[in-house]
């Protein structure tokens, strides 16, 4: 499909009410043809729709034809609203009113990191809806569903478990940029009330999980227990040997192409 037959536009939507009101920054590619996908990114923690994964599902929408749908969460990237206000609650309910620029197409939720746990909660949360037919789809990227509960608290220091009492937030180093990362206390006790791995996830759709087995932030053990809280069919998980958490190199792109092309085409 040539790109000078379809356009990509920016939009922005406002999210909340009253004091929580956040503008939320899209850009949107209309699909090719009518009843053709959408494929909606969902980034991860304090990443933004710029990053390489998310430019490289645009550019397969433009080759084959999808919709592509790509925004910041608040206090990401473009968006409005304080980083440090940001909960899964919270993201998650902007998520859910961004879907309305796809219009009624069939989507594919691509969920990065902890995209992938809202994706899993967009999905049922679209299913308490009753639109889960919506979706065709999920391919999730190193996904880190319940990441405050599983990941983080069980290895809290005492100096920062300190921090989140006295200051509500402790800090640690990334690799992935200069600026530490922050965790907030009313990001962790939201991440309690928004936990998708203590029964069955039921999508009722396909789902294809790209992991690294040398990712340093989400161990692969927990993409395994994530597949055993999914139903047994329709269920794809690809251990990547050498693969790290950001899975952007050129061969993961492959794979995160093959994967696309498995659910829209199916």
């Amino acid at each position: 499909m040539s790109d000078h037959t379809m356009a990509s536009r920016n939009e922005s939507i406002a999210v909340g009410t009253g004091e929580s009101v956040r503008t939320i920054a899209a850009i949107v590619l209309e699909p090719a043809a009518q009843g053709a996908p959408f494929l909606v990114w969902l980034g991860g923690y304090r990443s933004d729709m710029s990053g390489t994964k998310a430019i490289e599902l645009e550019r397969f929408a433009r080759e084959t034809g999808c919709g592509c749908l790509r925004f910041d969460y608040s206090g990401h990237g473009q968006s409005g609203g304080e980083f440090r206000d940001g909960t899964i609650s919270r993201w998650l309910e902007e998520s859910l009113a961004v879907l309305a620029l796809t219009g009624k197409a069939p989507l594919v939720l691509v969920g990065s990191s902890m995209g992938g746990w809202i994706a899993l909660r967009l999905m049922q949360a679209l299913k308490a809806a009753g639109r889960a037919r919506d979706v065709m789809g999920l391919v999730l990227i190193a996904p880190a569903p319940d990441f405050t509960s599983e990941l983080i608290e069980p290895a809290l220091s005492d100096a920062e478990r300190a921090s989140l009492i006295e200051r509500g937030f402790f800090e640690e180093p990334t690799p992935y940029g200069p600026d530490p990362n922050i965790f907030t206390a009313a990001l962790i006790e939201d991440g309690r009330n928004n936990r998708v791995l203590s029964g069955v996830i039921d999508t009722g759709c396909p789902v294809h999980i790209l992991q690294g087995m040398k990712d340093p932030d989400v161990p692969y053990a927990h993409a395994l227990r994530l597949v055993s809280h999914l139903p047994a069919d329709n269920v794809v998980l690809t251990l990547i040997s050498d693969g790290d958490h950001r899975l952007s190199r050129p061969e993961d792109i492959a794979r995160m192409r093959a994967a696309l092309e498995g659910i829209t085409r199916a």
